[in-house]
């Protein structure tokens, strides 16, 4: 009859397992991966607030279609309405002299906001907030004003993206920039 040792040779000496990794090993692939999420991290978070920012900014542009052919369908001026409260930035769609509630305001993303400086549509002060406004017509043309709604992430100056007003018909279109400069 004959007796294995499984944890060593015959003779019942350990050996060395070629299975496994060491610890030196296994601490350098750690530190490999380490190294490559430092690299990719910043990559990766800036990609997630340009697709944040690209669809807060659709969802404007297609916010404001909607008022605009809807002030076609019914005959009746509309509005698209910006504001800040507390931080957030907020915009709605509403006929043009309807009262708002405050569950008609859609707020964007906390990391977003309306670049202040950038927006050149009409600026109104009501019950002591800053407002901005482009208005409809009931014929779905931009009334009287041209300019555009920019926004951007809070804690960087660029990437910024805008629906900009560029006829007086009601054309729409999308813009942004990645400079300083102000978007077309």
């Amino acid at each position: 009859m004959k007796i294995y040792f499984f944890a060593g040779d015959r003779d019942g000496r350990k050996r060395r397992s070629p299975r496994g990794f060491t610890l030196l090993e296994v601490l350098v692939v750690i530190l490999l991966i380490g190294i490559l999420a430092v690299i990719v991290a910043p990559a990766w978070t800036a990609f997630f607030d340009r697709q944040s920012l690209k669809i807060a900014t659709e969802q404007v542009y297609q916010g404001m279609r909607d008022a605009q052919g809807t002030a076609r369908r019914q005959k009746v001026d509309w509005e698209a309405c910006f504001r800040k409260v507390d931080g957030q930035t907020q915009w709605t769609t509403h006929a043009q002299g309807s009262s708002v509630s405050e569950s008609d305001w859609r707020t964007l993303e906390p990391k977003l906001e309306l670049d202040e400086d950038a927006t050149t549509i009409r600026k109104l002060t009501l019950q002591g907030q800053t407002v901005y406004r482009v208005e409809f017509s009931h014929k779905g043309h931009v009334a009287g004003q041209l300019g555009r709604v920019t926004l951007k992430l809070k804690k960087q100056p660029t990437p910024k993206r805008c629906v900009i007003f560029s006829t007086l018909l009601g054309n729409l279109r999308l813009g942004e920039t990645s400079s300083a400069k102000k978007c077309n």
